[in-house]
């Protein structure tokens, strides 16, 4: 899917070559869950269908969040890309936060999507110490786990002009840890700062006597007060108020007291230990189908502290046993070691490590503690991208060529060339009915129906993700923009859908899954989802035929005038995102941050654009392919500024890699009479969007204030150029 291939000895494996039968879900991308990916990505168990639900593109490692804190790692260092551990492991990620299981129905329930049905679960979701019942908290304060929200506003905090005042609310180790490292980094950037760790009875109570001293002389070195017996009763946005009603001033207040689990396990029916799932010793609870491992839950057999060792030695466990109910197999036990190695950061780079009773301090033991948290990590950095098919020795002349050494792009970047479809369409003779208002090659066909102008179009996508919902409401919003185009409202709609091979049951699941989404995304514009037709093939495609009403005026691309500004509505780069993505080369942040822009809907802004001169929306051509399109109708000559034209995030840096969508280079050619630099900014002004923006020609004077309200509806759109006088091309400058 891109240009740019690493070196791999060992492929992502191709479990999608058998049909699948069952549904294993694991909620939450935990340091068991991770490990169980990894190893499933090199050995899958064929004809499983994985599923992941976890509500960040990347998953914090706890080992070296104190480190992240304290400066001596990047956020980028911190996280397990979960984005690209669940295409080499051949699993969909579905994005969002779980918050409810339907037992007796076998679905697991996420907000504004339909139920997401299991064969198998594992539940992997760690622990929280937010503070609900405490006044305040949850508007003012920032729990320490989960890690991945905490470590975000930590760096906010870190980066802003707030006064330096940090307050630890719980004096365990967590709580202290935190607390050293946030006085070691505000003091690397030579702020003043204050840090209090604040306990209702005493600190450090879960250590043994010698550890505890040699933590307290810790925190005294770095200047952290430790406030003992002091009971806060309300967090407010700059202090916190204690139970005798004293104050704490406080512009960072964090949540560290105790470990809590998460609200909706008690509401699953699942027998709980504490509010903990209780679990056997193959790790399940009392449904045998679902599976639980790491702070979540509690071993009855041999309970034990929350600790991330006992994830991390779970999941050998966790993956032979899943494996083992999903192909009939029998179980294994876990047994957890008696006691294990506590190594704690002390703010810069010194740590404390304490086993069977001995407690000995130093930096060695954080360069042994980095040392083993970095090969933790590498576990993960290091997987296999997915390459191009192989050519067997004998083969027609031409098809290295043809298939690159890349596999074939999703979404639009799976679009046939434009030069192709031109000259297809130029062979389509003129229609002669009357009632039929429009040609080949614009972005609908208009209709004289009734007294009323009808446009309809039709438009699919060859899957770019494997979650079904995030997959339709992409192809829907896509579809939409041909509608949007030419100022029309939709009206109706029917469905096209390719399903890869998979059992009845699992067609039954994703067909709901589709639909119900469908109905959502469209039924919201106003369009009637009426049906459809279905069909089985390799992979997942999913498209759209819609119907628009619209004025006597629909807009076209023809109209375009001398004068005119060009708007863009959306920002470019999803080809070369998705490209990347499908090689496991793209960091997961990026991948989500993409996601957020294929699903935004152009409703607003085509009422924005209404009476516009011209206007299409950027999709498998790439802006300059479909600018070309309104310069040829329009015989008009556009100037567009690259540097105005906006850019999602992560694009450009990609496009330097050499990372390009596989239709790239069909798009350089048959964009027509455009003239754009070499170089990977120019490439981008020619990549295939999936749902792109709207481009629309608009009179000059009234550009910024058109600009004004899309702005204000959300949408980054920027004015890229303007039409002059000249032949009918386009000029990237």
């Amino acid at each position: 899917m891109s240009r740019f291939r690493a070196k791999c000895s060992n492929p992502a494996p191709m479990n999608s070559e058998f049909p699948h039968t069952r549904d294993l879900v694991l909620i939450g991308g935990g340091h068991t869950h991770a490990l169980v990916l990894r190893k499933w990505g090199m050995n899958p168990l064929p004809g499983v269908r994985v599923t992941v639900i976890d509500p960040a593109p990347t998953a914090a490692y706890s080992g070296m969040l104190p480190g992240f804190v304290a400066g001596h790692y990047t956020e980028d260092e911190l996280g397990i890309d979960l984005v690209k551990l669940c295409r080499f492991a051949g699993a969909r990620l579905i994005m969002d936060a779980v918050d409810g299981i339907d037992l007796s129905a076998r679905s697991i329930h996420v907000p504004n999507r339909a139920p997401i049905a299991f064969d198998v679960a594992a539940i992997d979701v760690g622990i929280t110490s937010a503070m609900p019942m405490l006044s305040g908290f949850s508007q003012n304060g920032i729990p320490a786990k989960p890690l991945t929200p905490f470590a975000k506003r930590w760096a906010a905090f870190r980066s802003s002009d707030a006064p330096k005042q940090v307050a630890v609310i719980g004096g365990g180790v967590a709580g202290c840890e935190l607390a050293m490292a946030m006085a070691h980094a505000l003091g690397l950037d030579g702020a003043k700062y204050e840090v209090r760790v604040v306990d209702r009875s005493q600190a450090l109570t879960e250590t043994s006597p010698p550890a505890r001293e040699k933590l307290r002389a810790a925190l005294q070195e770095l200047g952290v007060e430790v406030l003992e017996g002091a009971d806060v009763t309300h967090v407010a946005a700059d202090h916190l108020v204690l139970g005798d009603g004293g104050t704490v001033a406080s512009q960072f207040t964090v949540g560290a007291a105790g470990a809590k689990p998460h609200d909706w396990q008690a509401t699953i029916g699942l027998d709980l230990h504490d509010g903990f799932l209780a679990v056997n010793p193959m790790l399940q609870t009392s449904d045998p189908a679902i599976f639980a491992t790491g702070d979540c839950a509690h071993m009855t057999h041999a309970p034990r502290t929350k600790a991330g060792v006992f994830a991390v030695r779970q999941s050998p466990v966790l993956y032979d046993n899943l494996v083992a109910i999903l192909s009939g197999g029998a179980l294994s036990r876990y047994d957890p070691q008696s006691d294990y190695l506590k190594l704690i950061s002390l703010g810069g780079k010194r740590a404390l490590a304490e086993k069977w009773g001995r407690v000995v301090t130093g930096p060695l033991l954080w360069k042994w503690k980095n040392r083993i948290d970095g090969t933790f990590m590498d576990k993960f950095r290091d997987l296999p991208v997915m390459q191009g098919p192989s050519l067997p020795r004998t083969h027609a002349e031409g098809l290295g060529e043809l298939i690159g050494d890349a596999p074939m792009c999703g979404g639009c970047g799976a679009k046939v060339g434009r030069d192709a479809l031109r000259t297809a369409l130029s062979q389509m003779p003129a229609s002669a009915r009357a009632d039929v208002l429009s040609q080949p090659g614009d972005d609908a066909a208009i209709l004289a129906t009734g007294g009323v102008q009808q446009v309809i179009t039709t438009d699919h996508l060859r899957s770019i993700t494997d979650d079904p919902v995030l997959m339709t409401r992409i192809a829907a919003e896509h579809a939409l923009g041909d509608i949007w185009a030419m100022g029309a409202s939709p009206q109706a709609a029917t469905a096209t859908i390719i399903l890869p091979r998979m059992s009845a049951t699992l067609q039954a699941r994703t067909m709901s899954e589709i639909m119900q989404t469908a109905s959502q995304v469209l039924g919201t514009v106003g369009a009637a989802v009426v049906g459809g037709h279905s069909s089985m093939g390799q992979e997942m495609t999913i498209g759209f035929t819609l119907t628009g009403l619209c004025g006597p005026a629909p807009i076209t691309l023809s109209g375009a005038q001398v004068g005119d500004a060009i708007i863009l509505t959306k920002p470019l780069g999803s080809g070369v995102i998705m490209a990347a993505e499908m090689s496991g080369l793209a960091q997961g942040t990026i991948v989500a941050g993409c996601f957020d822009w294929l699903v935004q809907s152009q409703k607003d802004a085509a009422a924005i654009l209404a009476g516009v001169h011209a206007m299409t929306d950027v999709t498998g051509f790439g802006l300059a392919g479909h600018l070309s399109g309104i310069a040829e109708a329009s015989q008009a000559s556009i100037e567009v500024a690259m540097s105005d034209v906006p850019l999602m995030t992560g694009a450009l840096g990609l496009a330097q890699g050499g990372v390009a969508s596989t239709l790239l280079s069909d798009n350089r050619a048959g964009a027509g009479e455009v003239a754009a630099p070499q170089g990977p900014l120019g490439d981008l002004m020619f990549d295939p969007q999936t749902s792109g923006g709207l481009v629309a020609s608009i009179d000059g004077d009234a550009a910024q204030g058109v600009l004004a309200q899309l702005r204000a509806k959300g949408y980054q759109a920027a004015v890229i150029g303007r039409v002059v006088d000249g032949p009918a091309r386009v000029v990237f400058r």
